[in-house]
């Protein structure tokens, strides 16, 4: 007679969800009765593939747009920033920390102020500043052209599954708090971050240049095409172990996701914030600024 088979033991982490409102993992997706309130969004019409090479975003192989394409900027991408020996050691470093659940299958740890951002307040008691595993993370930033100075006050960590249908929706970082450099870094798996812009109006494209140093000329001779902007979504492949920066019309304009079909495997990301210029020398909240500072770079910090 066969022994009788044994339940096979799901670890909490996959039986546990964070999840408010709208927002929905694979896990509450599991457990609701009926149709859930929700649809997942359909994919953008115009698929575009953000090129390091050129700084554009060119039309996706086999799509409407292939061969045309425009130009991207405020991304820049640090590949191979850390090793893979110095990954593991950090991720190994992090999970010593709890992480709490939190929206759309993610976990989180975060080290910086209390913050509601509709009211534009902040608290600092139970703030210590930054992790000491980052120390070296944040000097080593500050050698690469374009992250000079760069001095954070916030660190999130953020930890996405493929059993938990981790993702996260288009958003926009805050201005009010937080300043020009967005830094993020990658690690355990390489995914894609999808940028897309919600407002009304069509976006110009070109022939698709084959480097960074083509120019076009505004002769109508040259030939474009116009696609509507809410249709455009521009991925960005983000190896593993790498480092991404959005500035300028990439921070402020476009908005930034993680679809969950671009998470294939356990993923951390790491985003380190810097102050706005209200929080900095000669803004009228500087002292706060240099308080929060000051706690930040004592890299004594535990999650908040």
């Amino acid at each position: 007679m066969a022994a009788p088979a044994t339940a096979v033991e799901v670890p909490d982490v996959f039986q546990q969800c964070g999840c408010k409102g709208i927002r929905t993992c694979l896990i509450c997706e599991g457990q609701r009765q009926g149709d859930p309130p929700w649809q997942l969004s359909p994919q953008k019409a115009y698929r575009f593939l953000y090129c390091p090479d050129t700084g554009w975003a060119v039309g996706a192989e086999g799509s409407d747009c292939e061969g045309w394409a425009f130009p991207f900027p405020g991304v820049t991408l640090i590949e191979d920033f850390l090793t893979p020996q110095e990954e593991a050691e950090l991720v190994r470093l992090m999970d010593q920390d709890p992480w709490k659940l939190s929206q759309s299958g993610r976990r989180k740890q975060d080290y910086g102020p209390k913050v509601n951002f509709r009211k534009q307040k902040l608290k600092i008691a139970g703030f210590q500043g930054l992790p000491s595993f980052s120390r070296e993370v944040v000097r080593r930033m500050g050698i690469y052209p374009g992250l000079e100075g760069f001095q954070p006050v916030e660190q999130c960590n953020l930890d996405y599954s493929p059993e938990r249908g981790s993702a996260i929706d288009p958003h926009l970082d805050d201005t009010w708090l937080w300043g020009e450099r967005l830094v993020s870094l990658n690690l355990l798996s390489a995914t894609v971050v999808s940028m897309s812009r919600d407002v009304p109006g069509t976006l110009l494209l070109r022939s698709a240049p084959t480097t960074g140093l083509d120019v076009f000329s505004d002769s109508i001779a040259a030939p474009s095409k116009s696609v509507p902007c809410q249709e455009v979504e521009v991925a960005i492949a983000i190896p593993r172990c790498s480092l991404l920066v959005l500035t300028g019309a990439a921070r402020h304009q476009w908005a930034h996701a993680i679809h969950r079909r671009h998470i294939e495997a356990r993923r951390v990301c790491a985003t380190f914030r810097e102050l706005s210029a209200e929080f900095q020398p000669g803004g009228k909240q500087q002292e706060l600024g240099r308080e929060l500072l000051q706690m930040a770079l004592s890299f004594q910090g535990r999650p908040v």
